[in-house]
């Protein structure tokens, strides 16, 4: 049962989708995954063997540890959304950041205050910032313009070199604390934005060969409604014309009338073959044309066609 619930999932969320829709569940996928790495190599493992044994730092370490948790899954659930809002599908509205912002904040205090109590080292305090900075960039880089971002960031970094300077009051720690926002801020907007650029550009060209397809069947159609009113139209003006003929002749009692009666017959009988033959394709075609024209329609809507042999010789 677990095998064919892993089959079925693979069916549902794979083999079922498009090559873009693919790339895309893989490039969400691979977003996920670093945010939780940042979150466990930059956070998790540092804090938890740095934090010193004592209550007040055991408690706050716990604390930290709790938030960037829920950074992680609040993260996690906000980048299919902010996709999305990147690729023009939806709209997130800014209250569905409010969580995010929270934890933000809690997220870069609690290092500085277990910092400033002694419960852990300075240069975890700055890794426990950036790993916040990045899971919070990895999502809001979705959702703001880079000059925007680029000007928030800045501002968040002065902010945070001030708060350095307080707390620790040596030049390195601060040079080293805009650094660091300075490199997670733009590791995650060149990560995130990129991937999100490609997925873009891979949207619209398959847009563009979906398009081709429909052109491609519209043009086919097209072709088939004058080849039918090729027929209909020269035949159909023809017995009308021997009709009315046929008419006057009946009423002035001439028996050529049914000679063109006969010949309207003749017509309308011409008329069906010929529709026939247009309806089954091969009316002014031939087999290596019709071959090319499928070809066309299958390349179109991306599926690669080969035709091997040659047409000549057959029907």
């Amino acid at each position: 049962m677990v095998l064919g619930g892993m089959r079925g999932w693979q069916r549902r969320h794979w083999r079922d989708r498009g090559k873009a829709e693919r790339v895309e569940l893989q490039s969400v996928f691979t977003w996920y995954a670093t945010i939780w790495v940042f979150e466990l190599t930059w956070l998790g493992m540092p804090v938890a063997d740095g934090v010193r044994h004592r209550p007040v730092p055991l408690v706050l370490g716990g604390l930290l540890l709790a938030v960037g948790l829920l950074q992680c899954v609040a993260a996690n659930r906000l980048a299919r959304p902010a996709l999305d809002h990147y690729l023009g599908r939806a709209v997130l509205p800014p209250r569905a950041l409010r969580g995010s912002l929270v934890l933000l904040a809690l997220a870069l205090v609690l290092p500085v205050v277990l910092a400033l109590v002694g419960g852990i080292a300075p240069w975890t305090a700055r890794l426990a910032i950036g790993a916040a900075l990045l899971t919070f960039g990895l999502t809001y880089g979705l959702l703001v313009p880079v000059p925007v971002l680029v000007r928030r960031s800045a501002l968040l970094a002065a902010v945070l070199m001030a708060v350095a300077d307080l707390a620790f009051r040596t030049v390195p720690d601060v040079l080293m604390t805009g650094f660091l926002v300075v490199f997670a801020m733009g590791m995650s907007l060149l990560a995130v934005r990129c991937g999100a650029w490609t997925l873009s550009v891979l949207w619209e060209a398959e847009r563009a060969r979906e398009t081709e397809a429909r052109l491609a069947v519209a043009e086919e159609r097209l072709r088939f409604g004058r080849d039918m009113h090729d027929v209909l139209g020269r035949n159909l003006a023809v017995i009308a014309l021997k009709a009315e003929l046929a008419v006057r002749l009946g009423r002035r009692g001439r028996p050529e009338a049914v000679d063109q009666m006969v010949e309207v017959q003749r017509l309308a009988q011409e008329s069906q073959r010929e529709v026939r033959a247009v309806v089954r394709g091969y009316r002014e075609a031939d087999l290596a044309a019709e071959l090319a024209g499928a070809q066309g329609v299958l390349g179109a809507a991306g599926i690669d066609c080969a035709i091997t042999g040659s047409a000549a010789g057959l029907p």
